[in-house]
């Protein structure tokens, strides 16, 4: 006898997130049951193609056996320890991932807007420490169009009104500058001293997949060298081959 989850359609499963879900997205009308491979199907048994792939999250494919089977190993014999202890396996994942990309430290993070909130806490407190600024006086130029994720402080400098719509009051210390436009951010750099970082996605992804002209993102890499800011860029959608490299930067030898 089948149960009852297995007998429900696409049609209840969508009526009961309405119902009892926060309206914070609109998916599309497709309920999806099972994944393999570059494939999944819906709860009618119809097969799709993924291309969407989780926003580039599930680039690997759909239950791929290797990490399933590491899954399965690692919550047969520890679940958590948190910071307050080490482990057995955060030590050599740092001592690989560092090797790998070429880096000197990691500090692994659960979701991108979570990255780019971090890095924007390292950027402002090397720019006190280190860079020398005044507290509380850093400032960090982003991009017209950007999309770094829906935290509080990231919508802050989004330009996109419905990210923003019933969130404010927001956080300040964010410069807005046009994307893929080296003058524009020279000019910022040359007249606030004030400056703490720069925040660039390689290529814009939510703007509608913007690919910056050859030689911008060396550029601007020189032009914070030039006055002493951090360049940041945020490979969360770009990263880890997507772009044919290990990096998107890595096109232009920036490091």
């Amino acid at each position: 006898m089948q149960s009852t989850m297995e007998k429900i359609t696409s049609a209840d499963l969508m009526k009961l997130e309405d119902e009892y879900g926060a309206h914070n997205y609109h998916p599309l009308d497709v309920v999806l049951k099972r994944g393999e491979g570059v494939h999944v199907w819906d709860v009618e048994g119809k097969q799709y193609y993924d291309f969407l792939s989780a926003y580039s999250a599930v680039n690997q494919g759909h239950c791929h056996p290797k990490i399933v089977a590491a899954l399965i190993d690692q919550a047969k014999r520890l679940t958590l320890t948190s910071r307050a202890f080490y482990n057995d396996s955060l030590g050599p994942y740092e001592k690989f991932i560092t090797n790998y990309f070429g880096y000197d430290k990691v500090l692994p993070m659960n979701t991108g807007a979570e990255a780019v909130e971090t890095a924007i806490k390292l950027c402002r407190k090397w720019a006190y420490e280190k860079k020398g600024l005044e507290e509380n006086s850093g400032q960090i130029i982003v991009c017209e169009n950007n999309f770094h994720g829906r935290t509080t402080t990231i919508v802050s400098f989004s330009t996109d009104p419905v990210a923003k719509k019933n969130f404010g009051p927001f956080t300040s210390g964010f410069i807005r500058i046009p994307y893929d436009d080296l003058e524009a951010l020279e000019n910022v750099l040359a007249k606030n001293p004030n400056v703490a970082g720069f925040l660039v996605e390689p290529i814009q992804g939510e703007a509608g997949v913007f690919v910056p002209r050859d030689g911008y993102l060396a550029g601007a890499k020189r032009l914070c060298e030039k006055h002493k800011v951090l360049f940041i860029a945020d490979e969360v959608q770009t990263g880890v081959g997507r772009t044919g490299k290990l990096l998107a930067v890595d096109h232009e030898d920036v490091h």
